[in-house]
């Protein structure tokens, strides 16, 4: 299982996310970094033998301009495998986003209109440059359209699944940031019942955890508040065998 340690870009810089409650998100505060840069914080993880990386750009999921400069900065100065959200509904800036070297586009369901984008993606880019992020919150799907809400995570999974999605990410937006844990029956329902990659994200608050997800076959877990706060060690990562 890969550790894939997470960058949230607000008003070009990162910030700490909690709860998905954006308008209160303040500038990172890191153990592994000085600054809210999120060049030197992503060049930071390269440098701890991070190989990949996920970055949701706030900035563009909110409808404002995507930080396309930084995504090619981060591709170019670090070599790490760059997977973004930012918050792509159509091929049209799918191909913008894609042409900064990106490794996976992430297209996350609360800015999802239609299933068809999904179907669109996956025949320009290939099933494995697509990831689809199950965006939940209290329980419930986001989306951008009525279709979408109307599901919840485990049916929206199935459906990405028929159309030839290969890696989901399960977000648990009210569980981000705040080292609650994560919600072991819905991942345990997604991975028996959807057959896809999933990786997990949203109140990751231990190594042990980490290693119970591992356990259950989980392909990937995204992190930031407990390495951030330096709650889980890189050695502490090292010595379990994750990187």
């Amino acid at each position: 299982m890969k550790i894939i340690p997470v960058i949230d870009v607000l008003n070009g810089i990162a910030v700490h996310g909690v709860r998905g409650e954006r308008k209160q998100y303040q500038p990172l505060k890191s153990v592994l970094c000085k600054s809210p840069d999120p060049l030197e914080i992503a060049c930071a993880f390269g440098s701890l033998d991070f190989d990949c990386l996920y970055l949701a750009d706030l900035d563009a999921i909110l409808a404002e301009s995507a930080n396309l400069n930084i995504y090619t900065r981060i591709v170019k100065k670090t070599g790490l495998d760059l997977m973004v959200d930012a918050g792509t509904s159509g091929l049209t800036q799918a191909r913008e986003v894609m042409k900064t070297g990106l490794s996976k586009i992430v297209i996350g369901s609360e800015t999802l209109n239609s299933l068809d984008f999904v179907s669109q993606a996956i025949s320009a880019f290939g099933a494995d440059k697509v990831v689809v992020s199950i965006d939940n919150k209290e329980g419930k799907l986001l989306g951008a359209s009525a279709a979408i809400r109307s599901m919840d995570a485990v049916l929206f999974s199935h459906k990405l699944a028929c159309l030839g999605v290969r890696h989901v990410i399960l977000l648990e937006l009210d569980r981000v940031g705040t080292e609650h844990g994560i919600n072991l029956t819905l991942i345990r329902t997604i991975l028996k019942e959807s057959g896809v990659d999933v990786l997990v994200g949203g109140g990751i608050k231990s190594l042990q955890e980490l290693e119970t997800l591992r356990a259950l076959g989980v392909s990937g877990a995204l992190v930031a508040t407990v390495l951030h706060n330096g709650k889980v060690t890189i050695d502490e990562l090292k010595t379990a065998g994750f990187l």
